[in-house]
């Protein structure tokens, strides 16, 4: 299950896209902000009390490294790892530091995985949104068919890639503290991105709100 949830939700996203077309932005954007609660929710509830148990020092840094290591990501992936895609000018090839900063956020969240079974849910709810507006952005955008389906198969399976290579790397335990701390710092950026940004003008209004509430909640039951 650690392996099958997030690559699902990615092919899921991508068929939904693919087949159904779906222009109500604001249903994307409510599935945002819950996904983003929840897996906000997920990282404050379980990570965190995990790391700061560890006898290892200096957690408090690797969390900001973490931090600091997304924003050099989304200065490559232009922050789709939180659905933030603009723009519907054609594409001829693979855009392919949008598809290397990805594919490093996607496998680097699957690291924890493997001790925190619940952070699945959390980031196939996390990533099915995004599969969704990515693959639509790249429909507009005129990408190739095969390069589209190359590009999300491969995003699709960097999360459990990551999971495995955790569970099968014993030099990985030494530092799973630090590691761990990193993706705390990661899930913290792009999660409170998502629901700051998941609205017009950054205005709360009930629904989104209920769906804060729901991934609260939901996560706190996990």
């Amino acid at each position: 299950m650690n392996y099958f949830l997030p690559l699902l939700s990615v092919l899921l996203g991508y068929v939904i896209a693919i087949g159904l077309k779906p222009k109500a932005k604001t249903n994307l954007k409510l599935l945002l902000a819950f996904s983003g609660s929840f897996l906000l929710s997920l990282t404050v509830m379980h990570l965190v009390p995990d790391v700061y148990q560890s006898p290892t020092k200096n957690v408090g840094f690797f969390i900001m490294l973490g931090i600091l290591f997304q924003i050099v990501l989304e200065f490559f992936s232009k922050g789709a790892e939180h659905g933030h895609v603009h723009g519907h000018d054609t594409m001829t090839q693979m855009p392919w530091l949008l598809f290397i900063s990805l594919c490093i956020h996607a496998f680097l969240e699957g690291f924890p995985v493997g001790h925190h079974h619940d952070l699945a849910y959390g980031i196939a709810i996390h990533h099915l949104p995004i599969a969704i507006i990515l693959t639509t952005f790249f429909l507009n955008a005129k990408l190739n068919k095969i390069v589209l389906f190359i590009f999300m198969l491969t995003f699709a399976v960097m999360t459990p890639l990551g999971t495995l290579t955790s569970n099968n790397l014993p030099i990985l335990n030494h530092y799973y503290t630090q590691i761990t701390a990193i993706v705390i710092g990661i899930l913290f950026h792009i999660s409170s991105t998502i629901i700051f940004e998941s609205s017009e003008g950054h205005k709360f209004n009930i629904a989104k709100v209920s769906m804060i509430i729901l991934g609260i909640v939901l996560a706190s039951l996990l």
